[in-house]
């Protein structure tokens, strides 16, 4: 090879070097920075959200302190919490900046909780049915989430809460077992119902391909409910606590192939992507929520639930339900539920038409008292309408 030749091929390496290959890469690298400018973007867009989550759960905290102390101003406590934040502001984060952010936010729980608003407590994470239920009964309270059953009953029983409303029965799946246990128990009264049509939607997360998904999470009765449309699309049904808890881990923790069966409300919450509407196997399923108080409801009602145990003896079960027969009453619902700890004893929650003023009602009721071994009221309410809207019982939310 020819010196001459040896300096021709040397300079057009030089020159793809120095001129082609970087146009190509810059191409590319172009391309790749998009990519990343929205891959950062997508990430800040998600932890926006996450701190309108946390400051919203910070805002219904803020709330139920106010229940349990003496005024809304606590400059000792403001002050502590200022001074921490200041200590724990690092990085890019400096103490002034964080110090006025969270005056602004003690500003604003302080407004909160001058207005003193009713609280009222659903099982579930935010866009649960019973958050829904909460606001049909009363737009005005403010929706509370909590973990467990137990958590509302105990929560409004130790006055923390004003309201508890939790599901009690479904149409298609039947009675919520746990909450009619947690009735035989408390002393909270009931002081209204809500019917809320159930419709489900399969969610996933943005830009989830459809053929993708093979597993679907939800509550187990949300599952049972749509049983068909799982078993048709050949889904993998894993029961999650909550309809709303589901959606949330769906969209936080992005797990591959999962889809989430929850209300079109969890899609707007949680930026989820709604990709089937409807998919319960019934139209007509609805739920029905008690709303639960510690003082009974001042207006009057049209519809009373008790609750009663009988001796274990032949004929004391019908010996109780030929009173109301006898004193032409409708009876809506009867359901039985073992006593714990007591073999062979039940208990049976009754609902029936009539207002416990109407004396009537108050005759057949003492009726009922003698024949049961044991007996509660558990309260005289408005009953919901058909069209699944709630009357509202005012002066029973505190």
């Amino acid at each position: 090879m020819t010196r001459a030749w040896q300096y021709a091929r040397y300079a057009w390496w030089r020159i793809l070097l120095q001129y082609a290959w970087p146009m190509r890469c810059c191409g590319r690298m172009e391309k790749g920075e998009k990519m990343d400018l929205e891959e950062l973007r997508s990430r800040v867009d998600r932890i926006d959200s996450d701190v309108l989550k946390l400051l919203n759960e910070r805002m219904e905290l803020a709330l139920r302190t106010r229940k349990l102390k003496n005024a809304v101003s606590d400059p000792a406590r403001e002050r502590e919490i200022v001074e921490s934040i200041r200590k724990r502001s690092v990085g890019l984060v400096n103490p002034e900046f964080s110090e006025r952010i969270f005056k602004e936010i003690i500003s604003e729980s302080r407004r909160l909780q001058e207005k003193n608003p009713v609280l009222a407590a659903f099982q579930g994470e935010h866009g649960a049915y019973g958050e829904m239920a909460s606001r049909k009964f009363d737009h005005s309270a403010v929706p509370v989430s909590c973990r467990e059953f137990s958590e509302v009953f105990k929560g409004v029983e130790g006055g923390k809460l004003d309201l508890g409303v939790v599901p009690v029965e479904n149409s298609l799946e039947g009675a919520v077992s746990e909450v009619n246990d947690l009735l035989l128990n408390t002393s909270l009264k009931i002081v209204g119902e809500v019917t809320v049509p159930i419709h489900h939607c399969l969610l996933v997360a943005p830009g989830t391909d459809h053929r993708d998904i093979k597993v679907v999470y939800s509550h187990p009765q949300a599952l049972g409910q749509c049983r068909g449309f799982i078993s048709r699309n050949k889904l993998e049904a894993r029961p999650y606590y909550d309809t709303a808890g589901a959606a949330m881990m769906l969209a936080s923790e992005r797990p591959t192939a999962a889809a989430a069966i929850a209300s079109r409300l969890c899609a707007e919450l949680y930026g989820l992507e709604v990709l089937k509407e409807n998919i319960e196997d019934h139209e007509s399923n609805s739920t029905r929520f008690l709303v639960l108080s510690r003082e009974s409801a001042k207006a009057e009602g049209n519809k009373c639930s008790i609750m009663f145990s009988t001796a274990h003896k032949a004929g004391a079960l019908f010996g109780v339900l030929k009173v109301f027969s006898d004193h032409q009453i409708n009876l809506t619902r009867i359901e039985s539920r073992p006593v714990r700890d007591e073999q062979r004893r039940y208990a049976f929650l009754l609902d029936f038409i009539g207002s416990a003023s109407d004396p009537k009602i108050s005759e057949a009721l003492a009726e009922v008292e003698k024949e049961a071994s044991m007996y509660k009221f558990l309260g005289c309410y408005g009953e919901a309408p058909a069209n699944g809207a709630a009357k509202l019982e005012k002066g029973a939310e505190k």
